[in-house]
């Protein structure tokens, strides 16, 4: 187990550690990232979901839906414990409340999900991988995203329902949310594309792991650290209080032991940076949300590695 955890591991965190310090270095510019961005968020990563999910049978979803609903749980409570408490604890806007939960509540899948499941559990494990970038793609993302663009367009002052509902079409366009989606129906319609297609998004798809590594490590070393009680708690919901819900649930429900397995180790990730990469477009990056992330990635590479240990041996 030792080995696989080296294995997976370091070359993970030795590609957020090459884009953090180039960033630092000032060899990229971890600033404008724009164009990092659009090749991560719009191009590598919905390719590589697309083709994931598409490689998939409709039998091997439905054996995945006990494990996404649980990860959809995951997701939503800990999205909506960190509003919460950003809100009435600390007091934050709506704008950078959203942030927040969307860094605590939505796991860096995109970048460490994908190779650590292939290396660690098997190529037939990154389907359950793959499914929690498509959830938080599709829940938390847009509505963090229609909360960010209600609050604009308020200025500031209360927004309604209404006017988050009124955003939520512009989230739904973007190409990380639907390129899932349309995979999800055309497995379930058994929708088979030609080679030369399947072809160009693995190609394209190639470069999600890569790119989204090094857009994760350029995002943090453009980020100040200050540690604080605030980012404790932070770092803490997130390595420690999201994976401990999951498994409570999952045991709770007697779920299988490789569902369990899954879910526990896609929870235990380190931050995601969904929430800083779109709250950078409404000049919403809350210092705790950055410093959180940063925390999480620090404590991360143990606080995965036991994780991994103890959802082999004891769940």
């Amino acid at each position: 187990m030792t080995k696989v955890l080296l294995d997976t591991l370091i070359p993970i965190f030795a590609g957020l550690l090459l884009g953090y310090i180039a960033g630092r270095r000032g060899l990229m510019d971890n600033r404008n990232v724009r164009n990092l961005i659009v090749l991560v968020m719009n191009f590598a990563i919905p390719s590589a979901l697309f083709s994931t999910i598409l490689g998939s049978s409709r039998a091997d979803l439905l054996r995945h839906v006990p494990a996404s609903l649980m990860i959809t749980l995951a997701f939503c409570v800990l999205y909506l414990i960190s509003y919460l408490w950003a809100r009435r604890g600390l007091g934050m806007s709506l704008s950078d409340a959203s942030v927040l939960a969307l860094t605590i509540g939505f796991p860096n899948s995109a970048a460490i999900a994908l190779p650590l499941f292939s290396g660690a559990y098997g190529p037939e494990s990154t389907v359950t991988a793959a499914l929690s970038i498509v959830i938080g793609s599709i829940t938390i993302s847009p509505l963090t995203l229609a909360l960010l663009e209600a609050d604009k367009q308020a200025g500031g002052h209360n927004i309604s329902i209404a006017q988050i509902l009124h955003s939520f079409p512009s989230a739904l366009l973007r190409p990380v949310v639907w390129a899932p989606l349309l995979a999800l129906v055309g497995v379930l319609f058994d929708l088979h594309l030609p080679s030369f297609v399947k072809g160009t998004l693995s190609t394209l798809g190639s470069a999600a792991t890569g790119s989204a590594l090094i857009l994760t490590g350029l995002v943090v070393s453009a980020q100040s650290f200050r540690f604080t009680g605030d980012v404790a708690i932070t770092t803490l919901l997130k390595l420690v209080g999201q994976p401990l819900f999951g498994v409570c649930v999952m045991l709770l429900f007697r779920m299988d032991h490789n569902d369990v397995r899954n879910v526990t180790v896609i929870n235990a990730i380190p931050c995601g940076f969904f929430g800083l990469v779109f709250g950078k477009a409404f000049e919403a990056t809350p210092e705790v949300a950055s410093s959180g992330l940063i925390g999480s990635y620090l404590l991360g590479w143990a606080t995965l590695a036991l994780w991994m240990l103890l959802a082999a041996k004891f769940f």
